[in-house]
């Protein structure tokens, strides 16, 4: 079985709040410093990659962020009236369908439609044979998948669409659709969390949704956001004594080292119930104390997970003039 940056499709979700994004634009750099052209996928038409990277709206086009890493920001009305022209094969009447209000209203009061054309572009995007013109080929797409609940009734509208439907062109699309999501040669999920006993409920419960309702393989499970062990017991011991004839700035201090070492401690018991209570690998990645990730902060936690993930940064291409690289 590939490695979870092995596959075509690697989709990233977690309790609202873990830092899923962040986690999967670290993923994106990973997989690039690699050698693999990646792209990162946002849903309903968030724009984080663009601000992180101080790039211009990305929208709904497949935008260079570095050298072998793209974004996307996926919007359902883009993504129908993209659908429509594929399936139309002309523009002019797939634009036109688009825009006609008795087309707006069906489209409005068909419950998971706007989830199945999203999982459709992302299915696209994943393709070797892309149908879109122009379309880059990606050799992984990650997604940051909408939230917990919602993500897993995301990944199911396919297979809904496809019963529904039963025979047609919607039944097949639906089926090829959760035939791609559901192989675990191709594509693969990683839940985010954090040292929190919350989270680490949820992850369990959305670990069992995913491989049970929906079919997708859970390769990882990341935590985000674990402090350093700064001091040891015996360091705590000095400063528990310290205290006691500390007074003003010194206590101060010493009363924010025993806070620290206290919320460490309970970051680690969190961590030790969570590998219990999952199936797939727990890796950790540190907290970032910054006020406001930059893209050297997303580098470092690429180069953690490109580690815990066994992917080996790809050599520099040789230079093609034969001078010196």
């Amino acid at each position: 079985m590939p490695g979870l940056l092995d596959k075509r499709l690697v989709l990233v979700t977690g309790k609202g709040g873990v830092g899923k994004t962040t986690v999967a634009l670290a993923m994106g750099v990973a997989a690039a410093t690699a050698g693999k052209r990646a792209i990162v996928c946002e849903v309903a038409a968030q724009e984080n990659a663009s601000r992180l990277f101080h790039r211009g709206e990305v929208g709904f086009h497949e935008v260079e962020l570095r050298p072998n890493l793209w974004a996307i920001s996926i919007d359902p009305d883009e993504s129908m009236r993209e659908y429509l022209e594929l399936q139309l094969r002309v523009k002019a009447m797939g634009d036109l369908l688009a825009r006609s209000r008795i087309f707006q209203y069906l489209a409005a009061a068909t419950p998971g439609l706007k989830e199945l054309v999203t999982v459709g572009k992302i299915w696209e995007l994943a393709q070797l044979d892309r149908r879109v013109r122009r379309g880059h080929k990606y050799d992984i797409v990650i997604v940051d998948a909408p939230a917990t609940g919602h993500g897993i009734g995301f990944l199911q509208t396919p297979k809904t669409f496809a019963g529904i439907a039963r025979v047609g062109p919607i039944a097949s699309q639906g089926e090829t659709l959760n035939a791609f999501i559901t192989d675990h040669s191709l594509t693969g999920a990683a839940i985010v969390a954090l040292p929190e006993e919350m989270p680490v409920n949820e992850s369990q419960a959305l670990e069992r949704g995913l491989v049970e309702e929906v079919g997708v393989a859970v390769d990882s499970v990341y935590v985000n956001g674990v402090y350093p062990r700064l001091f040891d017991d015996g360091d705590v011991e000095q400063l528990e004594k310290s205290l006691d004839r500390a007074e003003g700035p010194a206590a101060s201090a010493i009363r924010a080292a025993l806070s620290e070492r206290r919320r460490v401690d309970c970051q680690r018991e969190q961590l030790k119930r969570l590998n219990g209570m999952v199936e797939a690998p727990v890796s950790t990645l540190p907290y970032v104390f910054q006020p406001q990730l930059e893209v050297s902060d997303i580098e470092r936690l690429g180069a953690e997970i490109a580690e815990n993930e066994g992917v080996v940064a790809a050599a520099p291409a040789a230079p093609s003039n034969g001078g010196p690289a």
